[in-house]
C-alpha cells in the first residue's frame, strides 16, 4: 500500500493512507468504503504494539495497511467508537486474522458483529503497548459514542472523535435532546478541557484543530446541529 509520510490530515477514498510519525507514536489515516470512513491504525514505537480504530470496512486494504511481513506490527487492539454499520464492517475479519482484542462501550455493543472483549467507560485507559489513551464519553450521536485521547508528551494533544465531532459541528443526532447532551459533552468534556492546539482525527473527510472549531460552538448550539 502506498503510505504518504507529509500528513495533511487528508485522505482519498481508495487512495493512499496518510502517516504522522510523533516521538513515542505513529499514526496512520486510511479512507475506506463507500461512506468514506476513516480507519485509524495506531503503533507504539518501542514496542510495534498497534491499536486500529474503526475497523470500518475493506478489510483487504486495513490487512495492506498493518503489512504482511515479519516486521508487521502486532494488532492487538480494534476499538469501534460507535454502533452505527458503517464502522465495523471489517471488525469480524480483521479481528479474527490478527486474534485482536476488541473494544467499545457497553451501550453500543448490541448491533456490533463481535460481542466486545473489553467494555470501556468514561475516564478508563487503553494501552497501545507504551502509550496510553484515554476514553471520552460523548453522549448523542449514539448512546455509547466514545472518543479517544493521546497525550503526546512532546507535543499537543491527539482526539479520534468518531462521529461526534466533525471540522463544522457536532455529529448527525435525531432529537433535541440528543443534540443538546452531544454538545454540552463536546462543551464540557473536550473543548472544556482541552487545548486549541489539539488535533483532531473524525470519522469521515479531514481532520481539524479545535482551536480551529472553538469560535464556531455557540453558532452550532444556536442552530440546533
Amino acid at each position: 500500500m502506498d503510505v504518504v509520510e507529509n500528513y495533511t490530515g487528508h485522505v482519498d477514498p481508495g487512495g493512499a493512507a496518510a502517516r504522522r510519525t510523533l516521538e513515542k507514536l505513529t499514526i496512520s489515516k486510511l479512507s475506506v468504503g463507500p461512506m468514506d470512513n476513516n480507519a485509524y491504525l495506531l503503533v507504539c514505537n518501542a514496542s510495534r504494539e498497534a491499536l486500529l480504530i474503526d475497523a470500518a470496512n475493506d478489510p483487504e486494504r486495513i490487512e495492506d495497511l498493518i503489512g504482511h511481513d515479519r516486521n508487521r506490527p502486532r494488532l492487538r487492539t480494534i476499538v469501534t467508537t460507535h454502533q452505527h454499520p458503517d464502522h465495523w464492517q471489517a471488525l469480524g475479519a480483521i479481528a479474527g486474522a490478527n486474534g485482536a482484542n476488541t473494544v467499545a462501550h457497553a451501550l453500543d455493543a448490541d448491533p456490533l458483529p463481535v460481542p466486545p472483549d473489553v467494555f470501556v467507560k468514561h475516564g478508563d485507559t487503553i494501552e497501545v503497548g507504551e502509550c496510553t489513551l484515554e476514553v471520552i464519553h460523548l453522549r448523542g450521536h449514539t448512546p455509547g459514542s466514545i472518543a479517544l485521547l493521546y497525550r503526546d508528551p512532546s507535543g499537543h494533544p491527539h482526539l479520534w472523535t468518531g462521529d461526534s465531532l466533525f471540522p463544522g459541528g457536532p455529529g448527525r443526532t435525531t432529537n433535541p435532546e440528543d443534540f443538546n447532551s452531544l454538545i454540552n459533552d463536546l462543551e464540557a468534556r473536550i473543548f472544556g478541557e482541552l487545548p486549541d492546539d489539539t488535533w483532531f482525527y473524525p470519522g469521515h473527510g479531514d481532520d481539524s484543530t479545535l482551536g480551529e472549531e472553538r469560535p464556531k460552538l455557540d453558532e452550532w448550539r444556536s442552530r440546533g446541529w
